[in-house]
């Protein structure tokens, strides 16, 4: 009898992460295909740079912005519910995007698909919180991030391989069947749980902080085409600031914010939000910009840029473990530093070597970025995990997946601006200023979108070598400045989470927010 009910115990906890660690696979499977895919999506459904951008910005707005209102969602209504929602709209919606007619179409579904993929990520991982605990509970969000990693490791081969076979629609049609495994094998065995302490939802708090990403990111983007000075773009990066401001003012007013700002007291808390940050300049925007100027740029088919693109991800199969086991006789703060400073070495080598145009010489550099960026992924969810009471892990996973998810969503939109910006300025360089026109913007958005051809077409007076040329010189200042970036996070890493042995770090941050949580409730 007790061994039937430890076989019990034990199978419902291992379906439960086996089902959550399905969905984690589906969401950058869908994000890293869809990034490759961009070319051939733009080729058949002619779309311009602006639309092109929407179609990974879109997914990612949507995801980022509604996390913490997704994870206040779960904590009142329950994680099953809400994680069972999620991954059902995430399986159709992942259907629907294969028969999208146009790029509208495909951009609006995208951030659909973004809402169900919070929904189901926020639930999932409150979920696993609830169900976990102590070391247990750290090894189950150590196997999260590396199924995050697989999902982005055969995300572009996978794509490649179903766009030259079956055409870019069908690779849409993985994410609804990773779903639907999920919804078979781990709901049924889920145990319903919510936050006894749970209020009513902070609706304005969730309104200002989407309004606000949501501005930034359409000013962004717009920018790329319209220029800076646009008033569209600067209304839009002005609502941003205003709605950041009233966002930050509701919060600090609420009974029971969506963003509990106390947490941000304690510096190691603090310290753990730059870890998601540094891997989206070093790592997350790579997976998008790279396979633009692969296919788009150097000429490759997109099964051979999903093959050099795995150089990149396939570190995040292993790695990530590998820094768990590490943790017994490190820091992980020490070991996400170091890893820091790898993929900053490996960034500037990458820099180096693209200077000529991609070849297989860009192996090694990728491998260097893939290994140093999966030393703080391994690491970074149990850390935003250990440093809350468990009754509040809805509040955690959801602040820490918006700061990992939102910051994405920044990076991406400034990074395209930025290539576009620094890729125009030296088209118009090249040109004598009475042959400037309206079609430059265009040129020049085109071609950091990885649109050669257009870029061409729309500068017959512009050799295509030049054209290259100009992109060339154009990314490498993008991979320095990616670099420094890079390289500042691992000084923060250092100087904030370097200073303790991993287990003495969790017990000292439960202890110190219990503190700040005990002073607030007293000071209220």
């Amino acid at each position: 009898m007790s061994h039937t009910f430890s076989s019990v115990s034990l199978g419902r906890p291992v379906a439960i992460l086996t089902a959550v660690c399905l969905a984690a696979l589906a969401l950058p499977l869908s994000f890293s295909a869809g990034a490759l895919a961009t070319p051939a999506i733009g080729r058949e459904l002619a779309g311009g740079p602006v639309e092109m951008n929407w179609i990974t910005n879109a997914f990612m707005l949507t995801f980022g912005s509604l996390l913490m209102a997704a994870g206040a969602l779960a904590d009142r209504f329950g994680r099953k519910r809400l994680f069972a929602i999620g991954v059902s709209g995430f399986a159709l919606v992942s259907l629907l995007l294969g028969f999208a007619p146009s790029i509208l179409v495909v951009d609006l579904l995208s951030a659909t698909q973004g809402v169900a993929a919070a929904a189901a990520l926020a639930g999932g991982t409150a979920a696993l919180a609830q169900e976990f605990d102590g070391r247990a509970r750290t090894r189950a969000f150590s196997l999260l991030g590396t199924t995050f990693g697989l999902g982005l490791a055969f995300g572009p081969v996978l794509a490649g391989f179903m766009i030259e076979r079956f055409g870019w629609r069908a690779i849409f049609a993985t994410g609804a069947v990773v779903g639907v495994l999920s919804l078979l094998f781990g709901v049924p065995q889920m145990r319903e749980s919510r936050d006894p302490d749970a209020q009513r939802i902070d609706w304005a708090g969730i309104a200002t902080f989407t309004g606000a990403l949501s501005c930034f990111t359409f000013g962004v983007i717009q920018s790329s085409e319209s220029g800076w000075s646009n008033p569209l773009v600067v209304g839009f990066l002005l609502g941003a600031a205003l709605l950041a401001a009233a966002f930050w003012i509701i919060e600090t007013r609420v009974a029971r914010p969506m963003l509990d700002l106390s947490l941000f007291r304690y510096p190691r808390f603090v310290g753990v939000q730059v870890l998601p940050i540094a891997t989206c300049y070093c790592y997350i925007v790579l997976l998008v910009v790279l396979p633009l100027r692969f296919v788009g740029i150097d000429g490759y088919s997109e099964i051979d840029a999903g093959l050099l693109m795995l150089a990149l991800s396939a570190p995040m199969l292993v790695v990530p473990l590998v820094a768990a086991t590490l943790t017994r006789c490190m820091s992980a703060g020490v070991i996400s530093g170091i890893g820091l400073l790898i993929a900053t070495a490996g960034l500037y080598w990458l820099t180096m070597v693209l200077g000529g145009g991609a070849s297989n010489a860009a192996i090694a550099p990728l491998l260097t970025i893939g290994v140093g960026a999966g030393m703080p992924w391994g690491l970074m969810d149990g850390l935003s995990v250990s440093v809350v009471p468990k009754e509040r892990a809805g509040m955690a996973t959801g602040i820490f997946s918006t700061t990992r998810v939102a910051g994405e969503c920044i990076a991406l939109a400034t990074v395209s601006a930025i290539l576009a910006a620094l890729t125009q300025a030296r088209v118009q360089s090249t040109l004598r200023p009475h042959a400037l026109s309206g079609e430059v913007g265009e040129a020049a958005a085109r071609l950091a979108a990885g649109d050669l051809n257009r870029a061409s077409a729309l500068l017959p007076d512009v050799p295509r070598a030049a054209l290259l040329h100009i992109y060339a010189d154009a990314f490498g200042l993008l991979l320095g400045g990616l670099t420094v970036v890079t390289l500042l996070c691992a000084i923060a890493v250092f100087v904030i989470l370097g200073r303790t042995r991993a287990d003495e770090d969790s017990s000292a941050d439960r202890e110190g927010l219990a503190r700040v949580m005990t002073s607030d409730r007293e000071h209220a």
